[in-house]
């Protein structure tokens, strides 16, 4: 079982707001809805009512939502004091689901970023969220859009946000690991054809040419 050490939600946050889109795992099916656990807020407990599974006449639960499946669900009702949270799959629209699959992929993978700077660090996940993460989601909108800017140049995108020199380091050697985008290798055959005086001269001065804007990011050979 993971250390609660390096455990935590990935948001601010405790709770989803109402009309939120979360992304869910389906833990039990019963007799009134699916029980599931809220991936991005530390999974906590939640409830699609059998009535906000689907639209349509309900005639097999099991096509609708299969246990161990992730979800996207919109959040009906919360109350914080409870731990209750009513959930909706029925009134999700396939762009939303779309929209919640982005954003949920960009914050598991700011969350395992900074689950892996803890554990090498020896360091309490929350408090990272709190004193790092979670100030760039204010500043940037999401985390993910800072780590993808800071893969250049980290310094104006840390700026202000309080770090050892050894956390900043394992950060960004992480992020660049991560989130660098690979490099892809393209080979195309042209068939290039001048009809006009001195043709050969012609098509190779216009390869040059092509070759000549080569740079560091796109190699041209």
């Amino acid at each position: 079982m993971a250390s609660s050490q390096f455990q935590c939600r990935m948001y601010e946050e405790r709770f989803p707001e109402v009309d939120d889109l979360v992304m869910v795992n389906v833990r039990q099916i019963a007799e009134m809805g699916a029980y599931v656990r809220l991936l991005e807020y530390d999974g906590i407990e939640g409830m699609i009512l059998l009535s906000e599974l689907s639209r349509r006449r309900i005639r097999s639960i099991q096509k609708l939502i299969r246990v161990g499946r992730n979800e996207v669900v919109v959040v009906l009702r919360v109350d914080k004091e409870k731990g209750y949270i009513d959930l909706s799959k029925r009134r999700v629209a396939p762009e939303d689901v779309a929209k919640c699959e982005e954003k949920f992929q960009k914050s598991k993978a700011v969350h395992s970023i900074m689950r892996h700077v803890a554990e090498k660090q020896d360091l309490n996940l929350d408090e990272l969220q709190r004193t790092i993460t979670w100030p760039l989601y204010k500043k940037f909108g999401h985390a993910y859009e800072a780590f993808k800017l800071a893969i250049t140049d980290p310094t104006p995108i840390f700026e202000g946000i309080e770090m050892t020199d050894a956390v900043r380091d394992e950060l960004v050697s992480n992020i660049r690991r991560r989130l660098t985008p690979q490099a892809v290798k393209i080979r195309a055959d042209v068939e290039v054809t001048c009809f006009g005086y001195e043709g050969i001269n012609a098509i190779q001065k216009a390869l040059r040419a092509g070759e000549a804007i080569s740079n560091e990011d796109v190699s041209i050979k």
